[in-house]
């Protein structure tokens, strides 16, 4: 075995660790799926206490660590963090035969570790609004049959119906037509930021009930463009507000109600925990 397949089996058992996953893939596609492959040649800049560290040299070794990578300084957009991507997917448990919408793929690394875990039979539907990083992933993921990248809008854009709805990019609240997206017993993770001081991540499942959520950790991603700013109509929550955040109404199928905690347009957040 090569050292950078060391180093990379190493960095995977770490990832499934943080992750607490059942899932002993996780770490497997992990180890199978080469980062560098999706963050162009190096060397290159490391994200850190809110400045740019350049690696020694292109040696791989260097990204194979709990670090952001720079997709494009200009406009914050990185190679997330390992770690939370780990995290999130394992909440996520995507199972073989599941049909993924991806939305904010970047060069898309993650999105060929979804591809991986849905295999065989799944397919993962990749959507990037800046064209430059679409045709990278588009590239970066030839050797992934089953991942489709779309260079376009999932604000504006329908989404195929899903199993995994993985949002990368911060939004006051999910549109109505993500959420509809979900087939019956779909999950969605989306960055929700309904304010400047408020930045969560949130599990969705939809049952025959509606939608249960969980915010369940702090988490802050770059805006998503046409999906990240309230209108003047909107209830924005506090932050203890947010956090008690336990099931997502749209409007047309329940008006809000003395539990709403926030409402945004034609999708509400609700205190009450869906009935069983």
């Amino acid at each position: 075995m090569s050292n950078i397949e060391t180093i990379r089996r190493f960095y995977a058992r770490l990832m499934a660790a943080n992750a607490a996953s059942s899932d002993p893939r996780l770490e497997e596609v992990f180890a199978e799926v080469p980062r560098e492959a999706f963050l162009g040649p190096g060397p290159w800049a490391i994200i850190a206490g809110g400045g740019k560290i350049i690696t020694p040299s292109a040696d791989a070794a260097h990204i194979y660590q709990n670090v952001l990578v720079a997709l494009d300084a200009d406009k914050g957009i990185n190679n997330g963090e390992p770690f939370l991507h780990a995290m999130w997917i394992g909440k996520l448990a995507p199972k073989p035969g599941e049909a993924v919408s991806h939305i904010g793929a970047g060069t898309g690394y993650y999105t060929a570790l979804l591809a991986r875990l849905v295999s065989p039979g799944g397919t993962v539907t990749a959507f990037e609004l800046d064209g430059r990083l679409a045709e990278l992933a588009r590239k970066n993921l030839e050797a992934y049959g089953n991942a489709t990248v779309v260079h376009g809008d999932a604000v504006t854009m329908p989404l195929p119906p899903s199993d995994i709805v993985y949002v990368n990019a911060g939004v006051v609240a999910p549109p109505a037509a993500w959420l509809k997206a979900l087939r019956p017993g779909g999950r969605m993770i989306f960055p929700w930021r309904p304010a400047e001081r408020v930045p969560l991540a949130v599990l969705v499942t939809r049952s025959e009930k509606g939608f249960a959520c969980d915010p369940f950790m702090r988490a802050w991603f770059i805006p998503c463009f046409g999906a990240s700013a309230a209108d003047l109509t909107a209830k924005i929550p506090t932050r203890e507000l947010a956090t008690r955040s336990r099931s997502i109404w749209l409007t047309n199928d329940r008006p809000p109600d003395r539990t709403a905690t926030a409402i945004f347009g034609e999708v509400w957040f609700s205190s009450k925990y869906l009935r069983n």
